[in-house]
């Protein structure tokens, strides 16, 4: 195993790591922020106010874009599999 296979291996599993968690993680800050905006200007400091819509946010956005992230894990998956005998030496 060389080392750019590796380099090229923790990159690859890097940019997937992020473009499944990316939209569920921008979802969850765009709403936190409304969220925040909303609690200082009606003076509401309540936490579960704050929680339950990220919550539920997340949860739309990873039903959402389930397929999209079932078909980038199934690609990396082929791709680790097919470089499997590369892992061996």
């Amino acid at each position: 195993m060389s080392q750019d296979f590796i380099l090229k291996f923790a990159k690859d599993t890097l940019q997937v790591t992020l473009m499944i968690s990316g939209p569920m993680l921008i979802v969850s800050l765009v709403v936190g922020i409304v969220v925040s905006i909303a609690q200082v200007v009606t003076s509401i400091q309540d936490m579960t106010l704050s929680m339950v819509p990220k919550i539920f946010a997340v949860l739309v956005t990873f039903l959402i874009s389930f397929p999209w992230i079932l078909k980038i894990m199934l690609a990396f998956t082929a791709l680790i599999f097919g470089h499997l005998e590369q892992f061996a030496h």
